[in-house]
């Protein structure tokens, strides 16, 4: 699909560049004026400049001026992005959070250098080969700690209370993340969070539910499906999991300057096609995240419980460039199967759930992003006014504030009843019986 839509754009753009008329029409006038001021800049700036490096930053601000999506990606952060994509990459083993200028370590994984030389979670990384993190960007960052396998990179870390650093040197090698965590849950209900759809997702996930049959001995009550904080990713293993849970029906549409480019529907052998679910999504569930609830949403598999996602309902195509560099270029809009946007609206549960003010933070979502693109030609998402979630009926004494992330909890419980994470409390009891809640109608 990709391929179909950059020959579609290529074409575009040579029939423009045919119209060109006048002078204020050709292009060619503006390259005159980058290459008058790329001249005056190498001849009269205050110290000498490296040309190559102006340029690249010419083309990052061109590309960015366009929506907050679409990037153009140096060689670098091209293999960053891929690694990101793959699920595979040279680095450490760690997933960290940013925030506050500090980088906190949230999850080891297992058998990577990192859990061999004993980083936690909680670790704090203050600097990185002795360079402190503070005031550098996530993607700096992350450029850092990743490299070539085989390669040296040294962590300072801070552990609670403890006095002093941890400094640690670990040797990169080819980290494999997993995108899809399950347990079964108390009577039966199956638990399946999809952290991010990369490749191999859709297999992960199958795999995953296998598991779960074979523990629960073939008899799920029921799914609880955990979109939160999951930012999107590959858009065919995000329909390719639609599908184990519809028996038919439009998955998403995709349109292009109003045009509808594309039409994605189900098959009528899904793995998940019956027995109850529940999918839960909060502020920073996007993407093809959102993609995938409004799909079930819009399908009336499921009650979707939360808060109201982020918003992203665009679609990037990434395009190779010469030198190895990349290019993350906007060019359709996703639609739900009832024609509902979800660009810069996002999906609105059925019941919200909101994440704790004390652990979400500032929300940002895609409506508050400079330049973001509107929803063009559909009708609005929130489709009914959505209930409002009491507290979860069972009582319990107030939970650690640490133990949850982003209100998701760090450590699934068998029983959520007793866990620290409200939405999933909430979830398994309309899942269970204990509480009931209407699914909208699109």
């Amino acid at each position: 699909m990709a391929v179909a839509v950059v020959a579609f754009l290529g074409g575009g753009i040579a029939t423009g560049i045919a119209r060109a008329s006048t002078e204020r029409d050709s292009p060619y006038q503006v390259l005159d004026q980058l290459a008058r001021v790329l001249v005056r800049i190498e001849n009269d700036y205050v110290d000498p400049v490296d040309r190559s490096r102006l340029i690249e930053g010419a083309i990052k601000g061109m590309v960015a001026e366009l929506d907050p999506h679409s990037s153009f990606l140096p060689r670098q952060d091209y293999a960053i992005f891929q690694g990101d994509t793959e699920g595979r990459f040279g680095g450490v083993g760690v997933e960290v959070d940013f925030g506050n200028d500090t980088v906190t370590v949230m999850s080891v994984v297992e058998g990577s250098p990192a859990e061999q030389r004993g980083v936690k979670p909680g670790d704090q990384i203050v600097a990185i080969d002795d360079h402190p993190v503070r005031g550098k960007s996530p993607a700096d960052l992350v450029r850092t700690m990743r490299g070539e396998p085989g390669t040296k990179v040294q962590l300072s870390l801070r552990r609670g209370n403890r006095e002093g650093l941890i400094t640690l040197t670990l040797v990169r090698r080819i980290i494999n993340v997993s995108s899809v965590a399950s347990k079964l849950l108390r009577e039966g209900v199956g638990y399946l969070r999809i952290k991010s759809f990369q490749t191999g997702t859709h297999t992960e996930f199958e795999e995953a539910v296998g598991a779960l049959r074979k523990a629960s001995q073939d008899n799920l009550a029921g799914v609880i499906l955990d979109l939160r904080n999951n930012p999107g990713g590959l858009v065919d293993e995000a329909s390719a999991i639609a599908d184990e849970f519809l028996t038919g029906g439009v998955i998403y549409t995709t349109r292009h300057r109003r045009q509808i480019v594309d039409e994605v529907t189900a098959s009528s052998g899904g793995s998940l096609k019956r027995g109850p679910i529940v999918v839960l999504v909060n502020e920073y569930s996007a993407s093809a995240s959102e993609l995938l609830a409004g799909a079930l949403q819009d399908q009336h598999r499921g009650p979707i419980i939360g808060a109201k996602t982020f918003g992203k309902g665009s679609v990037q195509s990434i395009l190779d460039l010469p030198g190895g560099d990349g290019l993350r270029l906007t060019t359709m809009r996703y639609y739900t199967p009832s024609g509902r946007a979800i660009q810069a609206l996002g999906i609105t549960p059925d019941l919200v759930v909101p994440t704790p003010k004390e652990d979400a933070g500032e929300v940002v979502r895609e409506a508050d992003l400079e330049g973001h693109l509107a929803a063009e030609g559909a009708r609005p998402t929130p489709h009914k006014a959505p209930e409002a979630a009491t507290k979860p009926t069972s009582e319990h004494a107030a939970p650690d504030p640490n133990a949850t992330l982003l209100g998701v909890a760090r450590v699934i419980p068998v029983d959520p009843l007793t866990g620290p994470d409200a939405a999933l409390k909430v979830a398994y009891e309309v899942l269970t019986g204990r509480r009931t809640v209407s699914a909208s109608a699109p």
